[in-house]
């Protein structure tokens, strides 16, 4: 694994179809596990100051738990109101059982 890629967490610990925070380098951020692979995003609303992995997970979205303000967990893109400006999204690696991440 290449110096740029930062351990985040053993894959076992993330649940399938859900959501946890976990802390990177100082950085809050929410990683999700769904049946198309593992996404990783800032996990503070960029509405108001919650945390997605409070949130809820339901097809490829995360809805804050503050305001139900939506979030493609690909892109990071706010999908409805009341957000205006997405969230950033962060490269992820599998290396065997353990979640690497990019955030340069």
């Amino acid at each position: 694994m290449s110096e740029n890629w930062i351990f985040a967490a053993q894959l076992d610990d993330l649940p399938e179809d859900d959501v946890i925070g976990v802390a990177v380098n100082g950085l809050d951020i929410a990683l999700y596990r769904t049946e198309e692979g593992v996404f990783a995003s800032d996990n503070l609303c960029s509405h108001g100051n919650a945390r997605l992995s409070d949130g809820f997970l339901e097809d490829g979205e995360i809805e804050c738990p503050l305001h139900q303000g939506r979030f493609c967990i690909k892109t990071g893109n706010a999908l409805c109101s009341p957000l205006t400006q997405g969230v950033t999204v962060y490269p992820v690696q599998i290396d065997g059982e353990q979640v690497y991440l990019k955030l340069s």
